[in-house]
Order: structure tokens, then sequence, then C-alpha cells
């Protein structure tokens, strides 16, 4: 049984950090691009960072560049992301999404398994 599963949430001041993980199980994660994306009523569903295997290359929302960090364990077969300096505009339940092969996208329909999400409240 594949599962996903987000942790890591929770209120934040803003300026402050916040490392969120997505642990995996029931399928291959050595095999899978894995992203973040992150839900507002105001945005919808957007992309924040993903992760490729193989040469273990990471790409960035342009908006977010700079202030977010993905990373990825293999053998924890963990996703992570830190966001750094957050903004009151962070403010969202944020997902990790798992797609198959080496190819990475923003888009969210291409991810094959999802997990239900973590929500991270900046405020102050």
């Amino acid at each position: 049984q594949v599962q996903l599963a987000e942790s890591g949430g929770g209120l934040v001041h803003p300026g402050g950090s916040l490392s969120l993980a997505c642990a995996t199980s029931g399928f291959n994660f050595s095999a899978y691009a894995m992203a973040w994306f992150r839900q507002t009523p105001k945005n919808g569903r957007e992309f924040v960072a993903a992760s490729t295997i193989g040469v273990g290359r990471t790409y960035y929302s342009d908006s977010l560049q700079g202030r977010i960090m993905m990373s990825r364990n293999e053998i924890k077969k963990t996703a992570y992301l830190q966001i750094n300096r957050a903004l009151l505009d962070d403010t969202a339940v944020y997902y990790c999404a798992a797609r198959r092969g080496r190819i990475w996208t923003a888009s969210a329909p291409e991810y094959q398994y999802w997990g239900r999400g973590t929500r991270v409240i900046v405020s102050s």
C-alpha cells in the first residue's frame, strides 16, 4: 500500500524557519521524482519544489527560490522541505507528491501519489 505522510507543520512566526518531512512507503522511492506543493483558498494548489532521482537535482518555484530547500534521503525514503524567513503568504497546507520516473514537473496532475498534507500557519 502506497503511503506518503507529511509531518512538521504547525505555527511559525514571520521570519522563522520550519522543516517538513514526507515519509513514504509502498513504492520504489528511488525510482520516483518527489515534489512539494502547497494549497491555499486564494491560490489553489501551487508548485513549491521538486527533486529528481539520479543526478539528484532540485527545482524551486521562482517565487520561493532562495528561501526554501528540498532534499531527499534514499535510505529513509523520505523527502524534506525547509522554509526559511517565513512570510505570512507561506500559510498553506503543504503536500508531498511522487511521480514515477526521472522527469519532474510543476503540474500537479502529473504526480501519481499524494500525501494528506500538513498545515503551516505563519502568524505573529
